[in-house]
């Protein structure tokens, strides 16, 4: 450890906000790859992500959360209560308050319950910067400054931030980095989160299986993995990573729109989450995916325990 400089700094940072705020692309730009899953649909993320930013004078470690929302599930209470748990163990919040849309209900309950947690710093960021006009950010910024004001929030600091074009992230980074305390890196060099590698592949495979499908889907599907291991018998320079899934949902109504006409959709799903894994874990792979239905699962807690929630 003695190789960590002088004034260093190590801690964690979360970023909360309402669902479909930028919270896991903003995530994904900071670390640098992709560990964190994006889609339109709300609630993707499902349980804390922490993504790990190494700096020469910093270890930054970001904790995605899902967005905090008006459970109708018990799965939402659980998400809910994760999201409250993270707020009161991390160093900093980072707010993030989408500057294409208008601050609304959500967010002025979201700053509420973000002022509970009195003595953490708080950093506001005006997400999605890309998608609006100058004088429409500069009236958002005025916004950002008001809802602070309302909530009895202090503000650290207010970034506009685009993950998406690269605008302004490393200011994002920098404005966290001064909130951290002193101390020595947490994880070691290299590490970009502490995920196991199953729970990724799980989420690469669920948000493959999100694209495209009707709106009232996307909370029903879950996916477990039942075996993951590299295939005996190869030779070492060309391996293969062996990964049964299931997909679950909660009806069987609900297998067509998956599986689509002679299993065309899952076809899909299954070749664009294989590319995905590849991608991050470097390996070919052979992927064997299973639809299955765990009945009404969102509000059973037999079947909330089984998946993993």
């Amino acid at each position: 450890m003695s190789s960590t400089p002088e004034n260093f700094k190590a801690g964690f940072a979360c970023f909360v906000g309402r669902p479909n705020a930028g919270k896991s692309t903003l995530t994904n730009a900071l670390v640098g790859k992709k560990i964190v899953i994006t889609s339109s649909k709300p609630q993707t993320t499902r349980h804390a992500v922490r993504g790990i930013v190494h700096r020469p004078d910093a270890q930054l470690i970001l904790v995605d959360t899902p967005g905090l929302h008006k459970p109708r599930t018990l799965l939402g209470e659980r998400l809910n209560d994760l999201v409250k748990t993270t707020w009161a163990e991390v160093d900093v919040i980072a707010v993030c308050l989408p500057a294409s849309d208008k601050i609304g209900p959500g967010d002025r309950f979201l700053a509420a319950e973000a002022a509970k947690v009195a003595k953490t710093p708080k950093v506001a960021l005006a997400t999605k910067a890309d998608l609006v006009e100058p004088d429409r950010m500069v009236e958002h910024l005025a916004d950002i400054q008001a809802l602070g004001e309302s909530s009895g929030i202090e503000w650290a600091s207010i970034v506009p931030v685009s993950a998406t074009s690269g605008y302004q992230v490393d200011l994002v980074a920098d404005e966290l980095v001064k909130l951290l305390p002193s101390g020595f890196p947490l994880y070691p060099d290299g590490d970009i989160t502490d995920e196991p590698e199953e729970t990724l592949v799980a989420e690469l495979i669920r948000e493959a299986a999100l694209e495209g499908v009707r709106d009232e889907l996307p909370h029903s599907i879950a996916v477990t993995i039942d075996e993951m291991n590299l295939r005996e018998d190869r030779p070492e320079d060309k391996p293969l990573l062996d990964i049964y899934a299931n997909i679950f949902l909660e009806r069987e109504s609900q297998k067509g729109i998956v599986i689509g006409h002679k299993g065309a959709r899952l076809r899909e799903v299954g070749a664009a989450a294989r590319h995905q894994i590849e991608a991050l874990l470097g390996t070919p792979v052979y992927l064997d995916l299973h639809v299955k239905i765990a009945k009404n699962w969102q509000t059973d807690a037999k079947n909330l325990r089984k998946l993993g929630f």
